[in-house]
Formats: structure tokens, sequence, C-alpha cells
């Protein structure tokens, strides 16, 4: 490291299911970032796609691989994580890949802080092609150590695919993810871990995510947000006013996936409709609809005109 430290091992695991398309660009991603550390494993759950080719031709410069039916993502990411020895753990979605640079940025974050549980990026958002449609930056409007479980949905977002995990305190939070979680396993791992030690922020993006049809953020996007209200009910700790509040993020979490459907609908019907239920989930919702806008607008000329009397 440019401090003279050694690098830190990083353990990759890549789940895998027929996204042969995408899985080369993934590989491409981590090999070239010319890392000198560093774990792969890829855990295929039995492909009948091109996957098996890509990973026979790449298996020289993997550390394991697999090519078996398995019970899932989450059971292929705990089969390669079983694997990692590595100081710095994470997984990375078969159709996602990181940018130039990225793991010698998480090193250089970390740089062994004993105090430091997870790093984390920015991250872009792009198309089935690459095209980027958006550049997002995490955020935390709190001091870790923290409970995300009872944060408001707006007060943070730690984008999966750039997000690193310190192994010890992994290993104290438990390294898995939850089997029965099939969209927000990497939210109920976060609200284990990040109870444990700090989160380290970088604005800069570190990977990117693909947004495509066959994508769990494309098809099952109600189902995504729904699920969160099972992940929150892990968060046994806390008294009955966590709980209380955990029900309330849940409600604003199923809100939140009812509003992402009422802006990707094409029809004003199923638009509104969306609209409805975000309310019904989470009524501060209501000020982001043309007849919110329209109240707010027409109070602040009211106020407006008020000040000027005075």
């Amino acid at each position: 490291m440019p401090n003279g430290r050694r690098w830190p091992r990083i353990s990759v695991t890549i789940p895998s299911y027929n996204q042969g398309r995408y899985l080369e660009a993934t590989l491409r991603s981590l090999l070239l970032q010319g890392y000198p550390n560093l774990e792969i494993h890829v855990m295929d759950g039995g492909s009948t796609d091109e996957t098996g080719a890509i990973l026979q031709e790449y298996a020289p410069w993997l550390t394991s691989w697999v090519s078996e039916p398995d019970r899932g993502q989450s059971h292929a990411i705990n089969k390669g994580w079983e694997r990692s020895t590595g100081e710095l753990i994470t997984y990375l979605n078969s159709d996602d890949y990181y940018l130039p640079g990225a793991l010698h940025w998480i090193a250089m974050a970390w740089d062994f802080d004993p105090s430091v549980a997870v790093i984390t990026g920015g991250v872009l958002m792009v198309d089935q092609d690459g095209n980027v449609l958006q550049t997002r930056k995490p955020f935390l409007k709190a001091q870790s150590p923290l409970d995300l479980s009872l944060l408001d949905i707006r007060a943070w977002y730690l984008p999966q695919q750039s997000t690193f995990f310190v192994g010890n305190f992994l290993s104290k939070a438990g390294c898995w993810v939850r089997e029965d979680l099939r969209y927000t396993m990497d939210r109920e791992l976060m609200y284990r871990v990040c109870r444990l030690g700090r989160v380290v922020l970088l604005d800069y993006p570190l990977a990117a995510d693909r947004f495509h049809a066959a994508s769990k953020r494309g098809s099952q996007v109600l189902e995504m947000y729904r699920e969160d209200e099972k992940a929150l009910s892990y968060c046994e700790w806390g008294d009955w006013r966590a709980r209380q509040q955990r029900r309330r993020v849940a409600r604003a979490r199923r809100g939140q996936g009812h509003w992402l459907m009422s802006l990707r609908s094409r029809s004003i019907g199923m638009a509104l409709w969306h609209q409805f239920w975000a309310m019904y989930f989470r009524p501060a919702y209501f000020w982001n609809t043309m007849v919110g806008k329209i109240f707010l607008n027409w109070w602040h000329l009211i106020r407006q005109r008020s000040n000027l009397v005075r």
C-alpha cells in the first residue's frame, strides 16, 4: 500500500445463475483491478446457458468455482463465504461489475482500522448495455455504530454492490445471509453488522448496478420492498418501542415500493393506483404527488403575501 503496509486480502463471492450474458464482464472487472491479494469464488446454481463455458475459460484465475443446483442466491453467497479467508469480504451479483481501482480504494479506506466494520462507496446505475442512467452516493444521516433498523428510510443508503465487510465484524454478526430472504438478505445483514462498528463512506462510485428486465429490481419490485418487513422481524434486540418503530419502517418500505412502481407505470391509472397505496403506507408521499405539490406552492405563495403585508 502507499503507506508501506501489505494489501489486505479481499474475498469476493459471485452468486450466479443463467447470467452468462453478463458474467464475463463481471469477472473481468475483478481480474483487471490488478489487486495483488484477491480471492474470487463463483458459486453457480447449475446454469444452462453459456455460464459453464465462461467458468471453464476463466478457471485458472478463480480461487474456486462450482456449478451445481443450490437453494438460491443466498445459499450461493453462503457457500462462497464458507470458502473465504479474506480480511475484507463481500459478494457481487453476476450481472453487476466493479469500476477500475475499486478494490485498491476500499483497502486504503479501511487501512486496518480496528473500529471500522463496513466500507461502502457510490454506485453507477446502468442499463443492460452498461450505459449510465444515474450516479448514486451512499449516505448515512447518523453516527455509526448504529441500529439501521430504527432509522427512517430516507436516513441511509448503502449500496450493496460497493459495500465491503471487515471479516472479524462479519464473523461477530454471523458470516452468512438468511436463505429464506430472496431480496433483502443484504439489508438484514446490514442491520446486524452496522451495530458493531463504524461505517466508512466513499463519495466516488466503485461499482455498477446493472438494471435490466430480468433483474429482481426490474421485475419484482413490490415483492422486494414487502419482504423488508420479514427482514426487520429478525431484529430482536431492543424493547417494545424499537419493535414499534420497525413496524413503521416496514410500512414505509412498502410505501416506497409502491411509489417506485408509480414512477415506472406506463398508464396514468396504474400510476395513481400505486400512488394511493404509497400514501396509505407512508402518508408523507402525498407531498410528492401533483396535488401535494400544488398545495405546497399555494401555501408558500400565501405565506409570501402574508410576509409582504407585515
